[in-house]
């Protein structure tokens, strides 16, 4: 019987764990799933955020689409789509239509609201509620949306006491016309409020602050599993992800909040 040397042995066991590796590799290669998160203007910040640090945990491929109307609806029936994140009346229509998995709505995340101007006009003081209230006193034109912002936005100027002093120069955006800062960097109004998830950093904006104090009324969003999905597994463990507490820090890097348990 031929010997066996020691530098032999220790080559054949590199090299059964080589292929070892390899093997285990293929195997989560051929597992990795491709999923979709169905999502809104006023939260896809969070959920490229979460599903970029998913995916690079996982191997799973993450996709988030902002659809409406006929194609929304077409996903939301046939896929496909693993996940949907919307706002908590907008789940519940959803679960009263059946799209939703039972038990899997969990509340992730909300937005607070922010102020922008158009690039390079001078920054008014958001600091206060005192302070804020003279900014929307002073400028000549306010935006802001239709959705949960743009409710938020005029219950605090309605707390302010300010609703018929600002009608006259105050105006709507959204319905689907795009976000506020798109109307504010084409000069459309002088200050624009909207969820600072989506105001900060945009060409032709520059971000001044939050709303300050009780005024900001921050919108809150749910994830759930819909019932298309044919990636179950890995769409159920992403939402594990998206509540956990190592999910905080990424959501707060684009100025949303985790929600406190």
């Amino acid at each position: 019987m031929k010997s066996f040397s020691r530098s032999a042995g220790v080559t054949l066991v590199c090299r059964l764990l080589a292929a070892l590796s390899v093997a285990t590799m293929s195997v989560a290669v051929s597992n990795a799933a491709e999923l979709v998160v169905l999502t809104s203007q006023g939260a896809i910040p969070g959920v490229r955020e979460l599903g970029a640090a998913f995916a690079r945990a996982t191997g799973h491929k993450v996709t988030a689409l902002e659809e409406t109307g006929s194609a929304l609806e077409q996903r939301l029936a046939n896929g496909p789509a693993d996940l949907i994140t919307v706002n908590p009346e907008t789940m519940d229509d959803l679960i009263k239509k059946g799209r939703i998995v039972a038990g899997t709505v969990a509340p992730y995340m909300v937005a607070g609201l922010g102020v922008s101007v158009r690039a390079g006009a001078p920054k008014p003081d958001v600091s206060t509620v005192d302070a804020y209230k003279a900014t929307l006193l002073a400028a000549k034109s306010i935006g802001y949306s239709r959705g949960c912002s743009g409710r938020n936005t005029a219950e605090g100027i309605a707390q302010l006491g300010l609703a018929e002093q600002l009608k006259a120069k105050t105006q709507l955006t959204g319905a689907g016309t795009g976000p506020v800062t798109f109307f504010l960097a084409r000069g459309d109004f002088e200050l624009g409020i909207q969820q600072s998830n989506i105001m900060d950093g945009v060409p032709g904006t520059d971000y001044v602050g939050p709303v300050p104090g009780s005024i900001n009324k921050p919108c809150p969003n749910s994830v759930a599993l819909l019932n298309v999905s044919k990636e179950q597994d890995a769409a159920r463990a992403m939402i594990r992800f998206m509540v956990s507490a190592g999910a905080a820090p990424l959501l707060r890097k684009v100025h949303e909040e985790p929600v406190r348990k």
